[in-house]
């Protein structure tokens, strides 16, 4: 390891000496997660009681939740990751259902003050700046209103372009590691998904502003993407899927009206690759949630294409993407942000794509939502459905029509027995 820039940085142990017992404690996200910050603090857990721990999703282990920790960290997290998805249904750690738009008005209106963010950022330019890489969304205001910031200096971090720009003197402690990014790399779509992105792809008009989150059905979709022009991004994520169609010329913004020619995101998570692709590239403008995720201004762009996905979706068209039952999965995120501003935008389209089935053969396309699961978007909010077996289009329709449409595209298999139930609550069929 490269000796640190300078001697007034410290060793993780030391810098998190500077947290106390009943401390709410920000962690970053995401790719930017601080691992050796994370590690280091986990285990001060005998001296401290009463730590609060706040993030968003992150990634690698997260000790503070382990049992050994009760009494000394509690974790009140507002979106929920497989770290953390075991103690969240457990009960020894809480989550915050929120739109990740508001997320940063926690901090800023002191409704939940922080006393410490633990943060990850690339080195120091020669005017002092940092930038807070690959995620910004949350974390600048975590930043710039917590009473202490330690920052975890990194090489590997990419210097990003936006809003994420925090001078080293805003530092408490600095702590210089070496360590590759813990990216989350999707694995390559399948049969099942590259059906689904195939026909979602046909609802994609050129000239359309695109939202879509990581994973194989939105990879799908870019892949079917090639010949299409004049894509503009306005997200709040997106991975390596979009590195192909911005070489090939597909994705240029030309048609934006806001940040025009840019690619507009709030976290990028991925291979190496893509972070290779967001390191010093002006073509990328990294902003704060509260910008990417406003629906006033997500409306402004042209034809905005929200993809978003679920893990159910009930006849009346009522979409359930965070719990299962009871069983809290992850959170509510931004997908009713863009699912609202797609809808508002000039020929936008606000889409839903998931399998008809899971992967014990459940149906996902039900009578009614599992007692106890949350309703993400509502019936209100929904338009296109699509699964491998079609597309449904709610926009307009009543419950009656919802109910037909979705069984259409539901898998045929369980079509019988929603038609049945259709029948004793719609009299139809």
């Amino acid at each position: 390891m490269t000796p640190p820039p300078g001697p007034d940085y410290t060793t993780a142990e030391e810098a998190v000496k500077l947290i106390k017992s009943g401390d709410r404690v920000f962690v970053h996200g995401a790719a930017m997660t601080p691992l050796r910050l994370i590690n280091a603090f986990s285990a001060r857990g005998e001296e401290l009681r009463d730590v609060e721990v706040m993030h968003v999703h992150t990634e690698g282990p997260a000790p503070y939740t382990y049992p050994e920790h009760a009494g000394h960290f509690k974790t009140n997290a507002c979106f929920v990751g497989s770290n953390i998805r075991e103690a969240i249904n457990a009960g020894t750690a809480d989550y915050i259902p929120i739109f990740l738009s508001e997320i940063s008005f926690l901090f800023r209106r002191n409704i939940l003050p922080l006393d410490v963010a633990l943060v990850q950022v690339s080195p120091p330019d020669k005017h002092g700046y940092c930038t807070l890489g690959a995620s910004v969304d949350v974390a600048l205001s975590a930043v710039e209103t917590a009473k202490m910031v330690i920052a975890q200096v990194n090489p590997h971090v990419p210097r990003t372009h936006g809003d994420g720009v925090v001078h080293i003197s805003k530092f408490q402690a600095k702590v210089w590691v070496e360590d590759p990014l813990v990216g989350h790399c999707s694995k390559a779509p399948g049969q099942l998904e590259a059906q689904i992105g195939k026909l979602v792809a046909e609802l994609v008009e050129d000239g359309a502003t695109l939202q879509m989150g990581i994973g194989g059905i939105p990879d799908a979709v870019l892949a079917q993407l090639g010949n299409h022009q004049h894509l503009g991004i306005h997200t709040e994520m997106f991975s390596d899927g979009i590195i192909p169609l911005v070489e090939k010329g597909v994705i240029t913004g030309g048609k934006k009206k806001i940040l025009k020619n840019k690619i507009v995101s709030c976290f990028v998570n991925g291979s190496q690759k893509v972070f290779d692709f967001l390191n010093d590239n002006p073509m990328v403008v990294m902003k704060e949630a509260v910008f990417t995720n406003d629906t006033a201004i997500i409306r402004q762009n042209p034809k905005v294409t929200a993809i978003n996905s679920a893990i159910e979706v009930d006849l009346t068209g009522q979409v359930c993407a965070d719990s299962i039952g009871t069983y809290q999965f992850s959170g509510v995120g931004g997908q009713m942000d863009f699912m609202r501003g797609a809808a508002l935008s000039e020929g936008g389209k606000p889409i839903i794509a998931l399998p008809s089935i899971t992967s014990n053969g459940t149906s996902k396309i039900v009578n009614m939502l599992q007692a106890g699961a949350s309703v993400t978007t509502t019936r209100a909010h929904v338009r296109y459905i699509v699964t491998e077996f079609g597309i449904a289009d709610l926009y307009g329709k009543n419950l009656r029509q919802r109910a037909k449409e979705l069984i259409r595209i539901a898998h045929p298999t369980h079509q019988a027995e929603l038609e049945r139930k259709a029948f004793e609550r719609f009299k139809i069929f």
